[in-house]
This record gives structure tokens, C-alpha cells and sequence, in this order.
């Protein structure tokens, strides 16, 4: 069993940058992807980005190429979200995942663990 616990959610100005974190507890990510998904009100969760923790190998959706970073931390077993330029649409929870998805990244219910989530508010 693995617990993840979201960090480092807040309200920001558009431009702003905020850096998520996710730890996870029970074992280690290893041979998981490790995954961010998003919700806003009213719309359906998203994939947002993602890190193929043996390999190192990350995936961004396009709408945050360029402004979102993935990074993880071996010593810390911790997955890091950087976020820069924030716009008002990028208001969302956001989750942190981890499971053995292959190919299929970008589908959340390829994911098995799951974080209570964070929530980001991005304000004009």
C-alpha cells in the first residue's frame, strides 16, 4: 500500500509560481509512474504531467509545456510539480497518482494511488 500526501497548494497571482510536492509513504515509487491530474469545478480530472520513476522519463500535457516541471527526489521519495506563469485556468485540485500505467500515462484510471489533493487558486 502506498499513501501520497499533496504540498504546497495556494492562492497566487497570474504570473506566479508555486511548487507542488508529493511524498509518499509505504514504499517507494520505483517502478511506478508518478503522475499529476487536476480538477476544476465542474469540468472532468485531467492529466497534467508525469515521471517514469526508473527511467526519469517525464510527460507534460500540452497546455502546461514549457511552464510545468516534473522532478523527483530518490533520497526524499518525493515528486515535485514546479509551476511557472501561472494563468487563472490553471485553478484546479490537483492530485498527485502513482501506479504502473505503461503507455497510458495520461489516463487516470490507470493510476492506483491516489493523494487527497492540493488546492491551487490563480487569480486575474
Amino acid at each position: 500500500q502506498v499513501q501520497l500526501v499533496e504540498s504546497g497548494g495556494g492562492l497566487v497571482q497570474a504570473g506566479a509560481s508555486l511548487r507542488l510536492s508529493c511524498a509518499a509513504s509505504g514504499r517507494t515509487f520505483s517502478t511506478l509512474t508518478v503522475g499529476w491530474f487536476r480538477q476544476a469545478p465542474g469540468k472532468e480530472r485531467e492529466f497534467v504531467a508525469a515521471i517514469w520513476w526508473s527511467a526519469g522519463t517525464t510527460y507534460f500535457a500540452d497546455f502546461v509545456k514549457g511552464r510545468f516541471t516534473i522532478s523527483r527526489d530518490s533520497a526524499k521519495n518525493t515528486v515535485d510539480l514546479q509551476m511557472n506563469s501561472l494563468k487563472p485556468e490553471d485553478t484546479a485540485v490537483y492530485y498527485c497518482t502513482a501506479g504502473v500505467t505503461g503507455p497510458y500515462y495520461a489516463s487516470w484510471f490507470r493510476y492506483t494511488y491516489w493523494g487527497h489533493g492540493t488546492q491551487v487558486t490563480v487569480s486575474s
